[in-house]
């Protein structure tokens, strides 16, 4: 072994503990980015597989009924491979010995001979044979624990009918399952059904008829080269509008859960990287610094610049490389935990998961990065240094009275205070970043209650002030205003407030966006729009109410003119004015006065639906009251879905809350310990020659450990504010028409994040101070200048 390479693994020796400190950062930034990319790269390319190998659609066009002969048309249309004409309704299930509302999505298999997309994976069982066998979902299987020869019930049009399970199944389509204007999911409450064409087309009078459609691109074809001429062909028998994969329901849910793990790997990664490199730095530049005498030495032995330069950057590579394999393997061991909860939401038949050659070549390179990025410039120094000039002392630092000093303030400082100021004013570029890599630290704590503390206050602001229900029903068809008196009749029923909602498509210029328009009562209660204080806002008696991000989208303000084309009844286009902007978490929305939107459409006096207020005890015998009602479709309790909704995001707030805790309390610990080892390091002769002058073990240690305390507590306000402004980050990252993150930091998280700095940075200092008491008082005075 050459002698530089004895040199490097007794140098590497000494430096265990800081070298540890540091492995622990680079752990932290690898196994985050692994744990990341490999879920967003596992779920990419098993969504992939799924869509092609079970044929999902990529375009969908929702329509009210059209004769089967238009598909010759359809398939006439540049662009169009294949064609798939469905039933798709929704209806009402009983579950043997479940006595909650359940709503179901029915959809109706291809016939022989059809083209056969969104296909369906058997998890169990077989496709339906008879007329009243169906496939239900896994997700709602799983739920209530049923299998195939098991039985629901069906309630369509007020007429029980019982279905038989012949199997249990997964599609493309609804991999993230949800009911439609929910964001969460409830497996319990809601199903995916897949049943014969012909018994669904008796029931709903679709005899050669169909409602639902979904093409096959050719190769390279684009969408909107279908979708426009599509729509044009389904206006008359009432369509909806067509739209390809990103604006399908559980395609999207998906693309946003892939977009947050490109966001974490890239933000979390690149706060380890910037770490790492600065405790590099600061180890590498004062290594160098205290072996100016054996570089000169090495130097005039004749090794060359380049050998003295190479073996300080095998010792950093040495230093970070030491983080890479654990890194790899704890990325690995949390990316396979989080990929098994992503599947409890996101229902694949199977799980494309690995670590890929790439993300190895990413680790490297990331180690690496963080090496080059910290010591270039030490390197460098060791590098340009001559023997000459190294044979020679460092220069000594400049010693002057302190900023605190100058201002007055030192006379209010005991002795012991003032060194401590006195040191941490000589350093202030190490100084500040030991502060900026602690604040990091603690802001990755802090924006690890994001998650908990946002999704608490957009339930409490879309359940507990905005949408106050406790039931709400939809009806199959608009129904005379008269039907609210009918629900107000059902025994249990405190209050009831009908809305009237009419499917638009919103224009301003060149921007439009599908929603749909609800029309509230003026003095709404059960179902109130919220300004941006969340204050409750009246209806206006004419006039629009958007959500403040759809009006963004449409980039129109209050007193605008919208063009709302109607895509129901009459289908009708009207410029309407914009009367104000609300605020809404979950999903955007079009609101207005239901009379007026009644008088608009000139249909007469309907309803749409119904919010109910309903006690706990009373809800059961409510909800088979109205499952009677053949007008009725849906029935959804919202109180029962958010429980569920909690229950279920329980475990993955608590992993995500764990993981962040742990990388940062690691990143604390190391920037706390490297500057602790460092200053007894630079100080270990004055705090011995302080012993010697009759100071206490006591005393000397507090020198040390009023430094850290100093450091660590400078670091929690900027900490906070770190946290906030990366939280803020987020917010705005993940912002779109499905839901906003409300940036909500609670006290409790800034709490939990300080103590956990304050513990890390405790722990650390008791490891300093056991090096502190066993240092060799005569060996270290000893020490040649």
């Amino acid at each position: 072994m050459k002698a530089l390479h004895h040199k490097l693994w007794r140098d590497f020796w000494q430096l265990r503990g800081q070298s540890l400190a540091i492995a622990l950062v680079v752990v932290g930034g690898i196994a985050t980015m692994v744990m990341a990319v490999t879920n967003h790269q596992a779920l990419s390319d098993t969504r992939a597989r799924f869509y092609e190998t079970y044929r999902f659609a990529d375009v969908f066009a929702q329509l009210k009924r059209a004769p089967l002969p238009l598909l010759h048309e359809v398939r006439t249309l540049p662009g169009v491979a294949q064609v798939q004409a469905r039933i798709v309704a929704g209806v009402n299930l009983e579950v043997d010995g479940y006595d909650q509302a359940v709503t179901a999505q029915v959809v109706s298999l291809p016939e022989p001979g059809d083209d056969d997309l969104n296909q369906i994976y058997l998890r169990e069982g077989r496709l339906p044979e008879r007329a009243w066998e169906v496939v239900v979902g896994e997700a709602f299987a799983q739920a209530h624990g049923l299998h195939p020869g098991d039985g629901l019930t069906a309630i369509v049009n007020g007429r029980r009918q019982r279905l038989t399970l012949s199997g249990v199944g997964l599609s493309p389509e609804f991999i993230y399952q949800i009911r439609a204007g929910d964001v969460f999911p409830d497996f319990e409450r809601f199903a995916i059904v897949w049943m014969q064409r012909e018994a669904l087309a008796s029931v709903f009078d679709l005899d050669g008829a169909f409602n639902q459609l979904s093409i096959r691109l050719q190769p390279d074809a684009p969408a909107h080269q279908v979708i426009d001429p599509l729509d044009r062909l389904l206006k008359p028998y009432g369509g909806l509008g067509a739209h390809d994969r990103d604006l399908q329901m559980s395609h999207r849910f998906l693309d946003e859960e892939l977009k947050q793990l490109n966001t974490m790997a890239r933000l979390f990664s690149g706060i380890f990287l910037g770490v790492s490199a600065f405790l590099l730095s600061v180890v590498i530049s004062r290594l160098i610094g205290t072996q100016r005498e054996q570089i000169a030495v090495l130097k005039a032995f004749g090794y060359s610049r380049w050998e003295v330069g190479l073996h300080y950057a095998q010792l950093v590579l040495l230093m970070v490389g030491v983080g890479v394999l654990p890194g790899l393997a704890l990325g690995a061991w949390m990316g396979r935990g989080m990929a098994d909860l992503y599947m409890r939401f996101y229902r694949f038949p199977f799980l494309e998961w690995s670590v890929e050659p790439m993300v190895w070549a990413m680790a490297v390179g990331f180690a690496v990065a963080a090496a080059g990025l910290g010591t270039a410039q030490g390197l460098l120094r060791a590098f340009r240094l001559s023997p000459a000039e190294a044979m020679r002392p460092e220069a000594p630092a400049v010693y002057r009275r302190t900023l605190t000093e100058r201002m007055g303030a030192g006379q209010l400082l005991d002795a012991a205070a003032r060194m401590v100021v006195r040191n941490l004013e000589r350093r202030p570029l190490r100084s500040l970043m030991s502060i900026v890599g602690m604040g990091m630290a603690c802001g990755i704590l802090v924006m690890s209650n994001l998650q908990r503390d946002a999704i608490e206050e957009m339930i409490a602001v879309q359940f507990g002030l905005a949408q106050r229900d406790d039931l709400t029903v939809t009806l199959a068809e608009p129904a005379s205003a008269r039907a609210i008196n009918e629900l107000r009749s059902i025994p249990g029923v405190q209050s009831v407030e009908g809305f009237r909602a009419s499917a638009v498509k919103l224009r301003n210029g060149h921007r439009s966006y599908s929603t749909a328009l609800q029309g509230l009562s003026e003095s709404a209660d059960l179902k109130r729009v919220l300004d941006a204080s969340l204050q409750p806002v009246r209806v206006p008696a004419e006039g629009l109410l958007l959500t403040d991000y759809l009006a963004e989208l449409l980039a129109v303000r209050p007193g605008d003119l919208l063009d709302v084309e109607f895509l129901d009844g009459r289908r009708e286009t009207l410029q309407l004015p914009l009367a104000a902007t609300v605020t809404e978490y979950l999903g955007v929305g079009a609101y207005t006065d239901r009379r007026w939107l009644n008088r608009l459409r000139q249909d007469g006096d309907l309803v749409s639906g119904a919010w109910l207020k309903v006690p706990a005890e009373s809800r059961p015998a409510v909800v088979s009251a109205l499952r009677e009602r053949p007008r009725i479709v849906a029935v959804s309790d919202r109180n029962a879905s958010i429980a569920s909704f909690r229950d279920t995001m329980a475990e993955n707030i608590l992993t995500f809350t764990l993981i962040a805790t742990l990388m940062a309390a690691s990143m604390a610990a190391g920037v706390v310990y490297n500057a602790a080892r460092i200053t007894l390091a630079e100080r270990s002769r004055d705090l011995a020659s302080l012993r010697i002058l009759g100071y206490t073990r006591r005393e000397v240690r507090a020198l040390l450990l009023g430094e850290l305390g100093t450091l660590t507590l400078l670091a929690l306000v900027p900490g906070f504010a770190m946290g906030y402004g990366m939280s803020a980050l987020l917010v705005w990252g993940m912002q779109s028409d499905l839901y906003r993150i409300p940036l909500v930091l609670l006290p409790s998280g800034f709490a939990m994040a300080g103590a956990v700095l304050l513990v890390a940075a405790g722990l650390s200092a008791w490891l300093v101070l056991r090096r502190l008491d066993q240092l060799d008082l005569v060996a270290v005075l000893k020490t040649r200048e």
